[in-house]
This record gives C-alpha cells, sequence and structure tokens, in this order.
C-alpha cells in the first residue's frame, strides 16, 4: 500500500465511524459542548463540511489542471456553512465528506503518484498522500472534538494516529510558542503505536527531530495518539490518559503551554 493509499484508507475509516455516530445525536446534542472550548458539536460538523466543500473545489482545480480556488472561495463557503441550522450542518457534514472521500478514492494509481495539489496555503504544489494526510489531520483531530464533548476518555483513530504520529513534529514549530518555554531543554520523547523515539527541543525555536541526546534534560513516554493531542493542543488535564511517564524538563503543564493548540 502507498503512502496515499493509506492516507485515503484512514479518511474512509475515519469518516465512517464520525458519520455512524453522528446519526445518533439528538438536537440538544448538537448543541452540547465539543472538545474544542469555542465550539459547540454542530460547529465543530459545519467546520468540518466546510473543510471537506473547499477540499473538493483544491482537488478539482488540481484536476483540471488549474490554480487554487483561492481566499475568497473559501470564505464564501466559511459564511454559508455559518448560517445553517445545526441538523443542516450534521447533514452537510456527511455529504460533503463522502464527496471529498470519493473523489480521492477514484484517484488511480498515475493520479495518487504524479498529481500535484495546489492547497493555496504552502509555497508549492503537493502530492496527493501530503494533501490527503493535511485533510487527514485535520478530519481527525476535529473528530476528536467531537467525541470528547461526550466522551473525556476519548482517543484519536488508530489508522489516522498512525500516518499522523510520524509527521506532527513538522507541525511543532508552526504551533508551539517559544516565549512560554520558561528554560530551554531537550525532551526524549518515547511514544507507543508506533513506537517512536523522538527529541523535542523547547528553545528560541520549537522543534522535533530524531538526532535524540543520550543525556536528554527529560523525559516523556505516552501513547502516539497522545502525542499528537499534546502538540495540537488537546491533552488538557481532563483529557490526559493514565499511564503517562514525564521526568525531569517533560512537565506537562508547561508543555500544554508551549502547544496551546487551534
Amino acid at each position: 500500500m502507498s503512502n496515499a493509499d493509506a492516507v485515503i484508507t484512514a479518511l474512509r475509516s475515519g469518516y465512517e465511524d464520525l458519520a455512524n455516530f453522528v446519526v445518533t445525536l439528538s438536537e440538544a446534542d448538537l448543541a452540547g459542548p465539543s472538545g474544542a472550548s469555542e465550539w459547540e458539536i454542530s460547529q465543530v460538523l459545519g467546520h468540518l463540511g466546510s473543510g471537506a466543500e473547499i477540499g473538493q473545489e483544491t482537488l478539482q482545480a488540481a484536476l483540471s489542471g488549474k490554480p487554487n480556488p483561492g481566499m475568497d472561495f473559501a470564505r464564501s463557503v466559511w459564511a454559508r456553512w455559518d448560517v445553517l441550522s445545526r441538523r443542516d450542518r450534521a447533514d452537510g457534514f456527511q455529504s460533503a465528506n463522502e464527496a471529498l472521500i470519493s473523489m480521492y478514492e477514484l484517484l488511480d494509481e498515475h493520479a495518487r503518484d504524479s498529481l500535484r495539489i495546489d492547497m493555496g496555503f504552502l509555497p508549492q504544489p503537493v502530492d496527493v498522500a501530503t494533501a490527503g494526510r493535511l485533510r487527514l489531520s485535520e478530519f481527525t483531530l476535529h473528530a476528536w472534538d467531537v467525541y470528547a464533548g461526550f466522551d473525556k476518555t476519548a482517543t484519536l483513530a488508530r489508522d489516522a494516529t498512525a500516518q499522523l504520529a510520524t509527521s506532527v513534529g513538522d507541525l511543532a514549530g508552526w504551533l508551539g510558542k517559544p516565549e512560554r518555554v520558561t528554560k530551554p531543554a531537550v525532551i526524549r520523547v518515547t511514544t507507543s503505536e508506533p513506537n517512536l523515539v523522538l527529541a523535542l527541543r523547547l528553545a528560541d525555536q520549537v522543534s522535533v527531530d530524531s538526532r535524540v541526546p543520550e543525556t536528554p534534560d527529560g523525559t516523556l513516554d505516552l501513547p502516539a495518539e497522545a502525542w499528537v493531542r499534546l502538540v495540537t493542543g488537546r491533552l488538557g488535564p481532563d483529557y490526559t490518559p493514565a499511564g503517562i511517564t514525564a521526568a525531569g524538563a517533560a512537565d506537562l503543564d508547561q508543555l500544554r503551554q508551549v502547544f496551546p493548540g487551534f
């Protein structure tokens, strides 16, 4: 299975799980709080729906040899979804995501290898695996926001975690807040499912790489899905699983400040 194949498969399984959950939700459920502190459940679903609609146009533009549809188009989509009823957001979430994933699934082997997609916010077009992984990251994290609104022990989808755990470190420099680092440190991060050993560097720039020193300033051992949630601001005290071990400079409260999320 190619990288693109694995990403598309994870998109499909994550979507079907969430869609099956969403159809069980009442109006009161849709109005309830999500794991994203500023959004109710229906707003998270609306964000996933509008993102899928924008993703369809972005992918179609690439297939047609055209540039990204641009921010004016994206703003028009967001504005339309913002005024939908809660139930329409839930229903639209399903139809828009089904359509986007089906477009990815219909790409043949040649397209999955050779197509380049202008995402609109990156310096150059990217391949299908990269574009799909960006969508998988957005979908998986916001799916967790939905589940966490009902279950504080919710975890990220297993298939998605396998794809995201190795790439979330690339986001650390963008998501991390170096001004909140109280003391420079290098932390050895060891994850399970999948098993990874990484160096988290906290200084005037936050970064993650595989060059782990023999004597780090701290150690952090946790499930890979919790590592992804930590970097993306979704490992608050109420949502932290048992069994995480942190020593030395690896203070979870400090790391939560460095990675406040989005």
